[in-house]
């Protein structure tokens, strides 16, 4: 019996509270599924290092709330701002830019996400159908926010 109970207990632990997950796309993706179906683009441009941004990712962005949101009207992307690899993007090729020996930030993540001439991060950045900017944010978004932005915006 405790063995029995051991082992639900243990499955209830590993499995998700909730099965919808956020699908998250690249920008060559967004690009190709926008042909067919045009939707706004929410981009979340975080880095490794910002703690604002882990936190962003383990609670607003796993609220099923959000995720629905999300599916249903937007295609999402999850974009490193150090990630290393050129994005063709807008018939365009954005490259990462060094800023010193072991830095620097990706072109398409400083297009995306400079407010004022700077960037912060995490930076929310939502693109209209036609890739312009339609809304951008710095910092940590509450899910209660995330989903009055989202709404809004539908």
């Amino acid at each position: 019996m405790k063995k029995d109970l051991f082992i639900i207990l243990l499955f209830l632990l590993v499995i998700p509270s909730g099965f919808a997950q956020l699908k998250t796309h690249s920008f060559e993706e967004v690009e190709q599924l926008s042909k067919e179906n045009p939707k706004p683009i929410v981009i979340f441009i975080h880095t490794s290092w910002c703690n604002y941004c882990k936190i962003m990712e383990n609670s607003t962005f796993k609220d099923p709330k959000i995720i629905a949101a999300l599916n249903g009207h937007y295609y999402f992307i999850a974009f490193d701002a150090e990630t290393r690899r050129d994005i063709l993007f807008k018939n365009h090729r954005f490259q990462f830019e060094p800023t010193g020996p072991n830095t620097g930030i990706h072109e398409l993540a400083a297009a995306l996400a400079t407010i004022d001439n700077q960037v912060v991060y995490p930076t929310l950045t939502i693109l209209e159908k036609d890739n312009s900017i339609l809304f951008q944010q710095h910092s940590y978004v509450t899910t209660k926010a995330l989903i009055q932005i989202l709404d809004k915006l539908k």
